[in-house]
């Protein structure tokens, strides 16, 4: 007997359950049925139709995806943009789709943003923003983290360092505030609602993505803000679903894509 869908996807929910996405999200089980016996995994940061592609060509039919293709209600799937025509791929080729996304995010322990934390190399973690109406027990939850280098660092350093541990093209910054940094905030993704709480935190730096042009005054000189970009601050969450599910399960083969699926290339 393999191993049914139901099954990677109640190991998944054990590490980020769907009660804790946020309300605008549609994290789940998105395509496909969830007894269907697992043939291989591709893990990616969105579900894209050359992912399903992928899928195909490799013989896996499921895709965990970080993004969901799909979040808002569809009226009509005719294959009119890259949503409607991943999902009449995906169904004709019995590929599932199943998106972990903000419910991820919002977790400490493997989530996106300790994952990220691990790659800078930040120590002394702890959620930046915590959520008090999802404290239990066996889940920390929250938004974002703040951790401390070991030790403090030239400013200028940091961020090269940081453009080589996180594999970046370029890093859009505010202005330096403090020539040396240990104390580092980290959102992965659009998390310029943060802003406050790093800079409440006493934060040196706040890494994020999706800063717009009059979003980076905000800072104040309170604190550096270091966009680094969506996708380049969530691609080591294929990593993180990548490692859990093969040291989970033995009896199929998980697969980080090979497809680079961000929108943005850099000139």
């Amino acid at each position: 007997m393999g191993t049914a869908l139901k099954e990677l996807i109640g190991f998944l929910e054990e590490v980020a359950p769907l009660h804790l996405q946020e309300s605008y999200d549609n994290a789940g089980l998105i395509i496909g049925d969830d007894e269907m016996i697992v043939s291989g995994v591709i893990v990616a940061l969105d579900s894209i139709e050359a992912v399903v592609d992928e899928a195909i060509e490799m013989n896996c039919n499921v895709i965990i995806a970080h993004h969901p293709i799909v979040f808002s209600g569809l009226k009509k799937i005719t294959g009119a943009n890259y949503i409607q025509r991943t999902i009449l791929k995906a169904i004709k080729n019995d590929i599932a789709i199943y998106a972990i996304h903000t419910n991820l995010d919002n977790v400490l322990r493997n989530g996106v943003n300790e994952k990220i934390a691990q790659k800078i190399g930040l120590e002394n973690l702890k959620l930046l923003s915590p959520k008090e109406d999802f404290s239990s027990e066996k889940y920390t939850v929250g938004s974002g983290i703040v951790g401390t280098l070991p030790n403090s660092t030239d400013v200028m350093s940091f961020l090269s360092d940081l453009k080589v541990k996180m594999e970046l093209n370029t890093i859009k910054h505010t202005g330096i505030v403090k020539n040396k940094v240990q104390k580092i905030a980290v959102c992965g993704g659009s998390g310029g609602f943060l802003l406050n709480k790093a800079i409440k935190e006493e934060a040196d730096v706040f890494i994020t993505a999706d800063y717009k042009y009059h979003e980076y005054f905000d800072a104040n000189n309170k604190i550096m803000v270091a966009d680094i970009g969506h996708y380049e601050s969530e691609r080591f969450t294929i990593d993180l679903l990548h490692g859990l599910i093969t040291n989970k399960f033995r009896k199929f083969a998980a697969h980080y894509t090979k497809i680079n699926t961000n929108p943005i290339n850099y000139f």
